[in-house]
């Protein structure tokens, strides 16, 4: 039984702990081979001189429960930035109790005091116990868009093209 379930920020100490829950994400999202983070990739992205990009971590009972790694983006429509929430993962032994619903008001509450015009995130077709949480806390699909990236070797050819 959870008996105090506590959020914060994380700081450059959490770092290891960060990446062994993005890698625990990472082997349920059946994508582990795609992980090329590092402690020190990530001390940059989080806390360097261009970092953009901040994370919350939950604990339960003092143990690590559940992390979300967020972004700020910007819509041109709205003319306000907005949150794009890049991970939302609570540890499997402690799914049930709630925590996503507290990370994700929490992140809610974040756009609220920095007046975004919007919270989104992308998830896995498959993820159907994701899907209808994310339903259930008021999130819609956004099925007219298709998500479009460029890794890799073809973002290095795309940038050295003239």
């Amino acid at each position: 039984m959870m008996n105090h379930f506590e959020i914060k920020k994380v700081t450059p100490s959490d770092i290891p702990l960060l990446l062994s829950l993005i890698k625990e994400l990472a082997e349920y999202e059946k994508l582990s081979h795609e992980v090329v983070a590092t402690e020190e990739i990530l001390q940059q992205s989080f806390f360097g001189a261009n970092a953009n990009t901040e994370a919350i971590l939950g604990f339960c009972d003092q143990k690590p429960a559940a992390f979300a790694i967020y972004f700020y983006n910007f819509s041109s429509f709205l003319g306000r930035r907005g949150i794009y929430l890049e991970d939302l993962y609570v540890k499997e032994t402690m799914r049930g109790k709630g925590l996503g619903e507290k990370m994700l008001r929490h992140i809610a509450k974040i756009a609220k005091e920095k007046n975004c015009g919007r919270l989104e995130w992308s998830v896995l077709n498959w993820n159907t116990p994701a899907i209808q949480f994310y339903q259930r806390m008021g999130a819609k699909p956004m099925d007219e868009w298709t998500v479009y990236r460029v890794t890799g070797e073809a973002l290095l050819r795309l940038a050295s093209e003239d």
